[in-house]
C-alpha cells in the first residue's frame, strides 16, 4: 500500500541531499574544491568527502594522443638470441660440439655436425624448442614457432616461422599494454585509454596531460635493466659487448655478455638522494631469487666493477667493495630529480618486451573540448525541456512528480561519476541524454497502468498501488535487458564506447531509485495530504 514510514522518507531525502552534495563540486572552481578538501575532518575518509569533480575525457578537456608501433625486427633479434642460447644449452647438455660453432641467421640459427650420429642424438631435443601456436579452446592448427629443416649441404637450420613471429608480436602487444598502463597510471592521470590497434600498434590517450614529450619518453623506453661485470683487460672476443658508458662521456666499455641479475627480479624501486653527495639516486630491492644471485656474484667478485646497464647503456659501474647480500642497492648516474623519478617509475612498472616506436603524436587542445561540452549541454537542455513538457502536459501533477524525480536522477548520475572517479566523454553526454528519456519511460509505464486499473473500477489508492506493483516487473525486465547490453559494451568496448556504457549503466541503476521509489513516495505524500476523489490526469 501507499504507506511510507517516517524512517523511509527520511532515508530517501537524505540520499537525495547526499546526491546533490557529491554533484555540487562539478559547479565549483578547482581552487574551491581544493579548499573544501583541505577542510575535511581527519577522521573522515578522504575519498568519501564530497570534493571530487567529474574527470573529462580526452575529447572534452584535451590531452596527449600517441600511437606506438612494436619494433618487430627488434623482437625477432631477441628471439634469435634466445634461440641461440637454447640451442647452445641443448648441445652442451648432450656433450655435442657443432662443427664451426653456431651460425646466427637473420631469422634463426644453423648448426653443422661433424658426425651424423651427433645430429640424430640432439635432433629430438632441438625439436622440443619448437612450441605449438594456439590454445586449448581454439586449437593449434598444426602451426609451430620454429621451422626445422636440413639444408642440401647437410646442416640443420632452425628458423622462426611466420606464424611464430606473429604470435610473439601479439603476446608482446598484450604484455606491453599492461606495462604501459602501469607507467601512465603512475603519472597521476585519470582514466587513460590504452588499447591495441591493428596487428602491431598500441594507442595511448591521456586526458589532461599537456606534456607529450615526457609521455613519449616514458612510453618509448624499454627500461631493460641488467647487472653485468665489466670485462677488465678486454675479455675474450665474442664474449663481451661494447656499450656506451655515461660516466665515460659515451665512450665504449667492454662488459661481459653474462647477465648476473635482470630487472625482472626487482620488487621495488624508489627515488632518493645520496647522503654523501646529495645527488638524486634510485634505491632498488630484489626478490629472493635475485637477492641470492646478486649476493653470490658480489661475494665471489669483490674488487671488480659491476656495470648497471639500462637499455644497453652503462649508467654507472661502481667497484664492489664488500659483498652485497641484503638484496638491495642503489643506482647513481648523475641523474636530475626528474630523471631519477622517471627511472624509478620505469623500473617499478617493468620492462617492455620490445622497442616501441612513436608513429603518430597529437596534442588535443581544450578548445575542441569546450565546443563539445557546449554542444552536449545544449542537447541535454533541449531534450530535458521537451521531456518535462511532455510529462507535465500528459500527466499533470503526476507528470510534475516524474519531472522532479528526473532532476534527481541526473544529479545522482553526476554524483556517482564524481564519487567513482569515472571519466565523462562526449558519448557519455549522449548517454545522459538517452537516460533522460528512459528514466521517464518507467513513469509512463506506471501511470498508464494506474489509468487502466482506475478504468477497471478500482479506487484511487488501489489503482495507484496496483499500478506500481504490476508495472514494476515490466520495468525491471526492460532495464535488465538494457543493463546487459550496457555491460557488454563496457567489457568489450574501448575508449568512447566504454564512456557511454558507464553513464548508461549508472543511469539504469538510478532510474529504479528515482522513477519508482521516489515517485511513489511523492504520490503517497500527496494522497495522504489531499485525499483526492479522482486521478489528476
Amino acid at each position: 500500500m501507499l504507506r511510507y514510514s517516517t524512517g523511509k522518507i527520511v532515508s530517501i531525502l537524505l540520499l537525495t541531499v547526499l546526491g546533490f552534495l557529491y554533484a555540487a563540486p562539478n559547479l565549483m572552481t578547482p581552487e574551491t574544491r581544493k579548499a573544501i578538501e583541505a577542510s575535511a575532518p581527519s577522521w573522515f575518509p578522504g575519498w568519501l568527502f564530497p570534493h571530487k569533480a567529474i574527470v573529462l575525457g580526452l575529447d572534452l578537456q584535451g590531452g596527449s594522443h600517441v600511437l606506438l608501433e612494436v619494433d618487430a625486427n627488434d623482437l625477432t633479434r631477441t628471439q634469435v638470441a634466445t634461440l641461440r642460447d637454447d640451442v647452445r644449452r641443448v648441445l652442451r647438455e648432450n656433450r655435442v660440439t657443432p662443427q664451426g660453432g653456431i651460425t646466427v641467421l637473420p631469422r634463426g640459427v644453423q648448426i653443422r655436425f661433424a658426425d651424423a650420429a651427433d645430429k640424430d642424438k640432439v635432433l629430438p631435443r632441438l625439436r622440443e624448442l619448437s612450441q605449438p601456436i594456439g590454445n586449448a579452446l581454439l586449437g593449434t592448427g598444426g602451426a609451430q614457432t620454429l621451422d626445422i629443416v636440413t639444408t642440401p649441404e647437410g646442416a640443420l637450420q632452425m628458423t622462426l616461422s611466420e606464424a611464430g613471429v606473429r604470435d610473439r608480436v601479439g603476446r608482446a602487444i598484450n604484455q606491453a599494454i599492461e606495462v604501459l598502463r602501469k607507467r601512465v597510471d603512475a603519472l597521476g592521470t585519470t582514466e587513460p585509454n590504452i588499447q591495441r590497434q591493428g596487428a602491431d600498434r598500441i594507442l595511448v590517450q591521456v586526458p589532461g596531460l599537456q606534456d607529450p614529450q615526457r609521455l613519449k619518453d616514458l612510453l618509448g623506453k624499454t627500461a631493460k635493466l641488467q647487472f653485468r661485470f665489466v670485462a677488465e683487460g678486454g675479455g675474450a672476443r665474442g664474449e663481451v659487448d661494447m656499450l656506451p658508458s655515461r660516466d665515460a662521456g659515451g665512450a665504449l666499455t667492454p662488459v661481459e655478455k653474462r647477465v648476473i641479475v635482470e630487472g625482472e627480479d626487482l620488487v621495488d624501486a624508489q627515488p632518493s638522494f645520496d647522503q654523501r653527495t646529495s645527488e638524486p639516486i634510485v634505491n632498488f630491492r630484489f626478490n629472493m631469487k635475485g637477492a641470492q644471485r646478486f649476493g653470490q656474484a658480489t661475494t665471489e667478485n669483490v674488487g671488480r666493477p659491476l656495470a648497471i646497464v639500462l637499455d644497453n647503456e652503462i649508467v654507472s659501474a661502481p667497484r664492489i667493495i664488500n659483498p652485497i647480500t641484503g638484496g638491495s642497492g642503489q643506482i647513481s648516474g648523475r641523474f636530475t630529480v626528474q630523471q631519477a623519478n622517471d627511472l624509478a617509475l620505469l623500473l617499478r612498472a617493468g620492462a617492455l618486451p620490445a622497442k616501441l616506436t612513436v608513429v603518430e603524436e597529437r596534442t588535443v587542445g581544450p578548445g575542441l573540448g569546450k565546443d563539445s561540452i557546449n554542444a552536449g549541454l545544449k542537447a541535454t537542455y533541449v531534450a530535458a525541456i521537451f521531456v518535462v513538457l511532455f510529462m507535465f502536459v500528459t500527466y499533470g501533477l503526476f507528470g510534475l512528480f516524474a519531472n522532479i524525480a528526473l532532476i534527481v536522477h541526473v544529479v545522482f548520475i553526476l554524483a556517482l561519476m564524481s564519487l567513482l572517479g569515472a571519466t565523462m566523454t562526449l558519448p557519455g553526454i549522449a548517454g545522459i541524454v538517452l537516460t533522460i528519456g528512459t528514466a521517464v519511460d518507467s513513469n509512463v509505464l506506471i501511470y498508464e497502468r494506474i489509468r487502466e486499473e482506475a478504468k477497471a473500477g478500482r479506487s484511487i489508492i488501489s489503482a495507484i498501488d496496483a499500478g506500481f506493483t504490476r508495472a514494476f516487473a515490466t520495468i525491471f525486465d526492460s532495464n535488465s535487458t538494457m543493463a546487459i547490453a550496457a555491460v557488454i559494451l563496457f567489457l568489450l568496448g574501448t575508449g568512447p564506447v566504454r564512456g557511454f556504457a558507464v553513464v548508461f549503466v549508472l543511469g539504469i541503476l538510478t532510474t529504479v531509485i528515482t522513477a519508482v521509489t521516489m515517485t511513489r513516495m511523492m504520490i503517497a505524500l500527496w494522497y495522504r495530504i489531499a485525499r483526492p476523489k479522482t486521478l489528476p490526469f
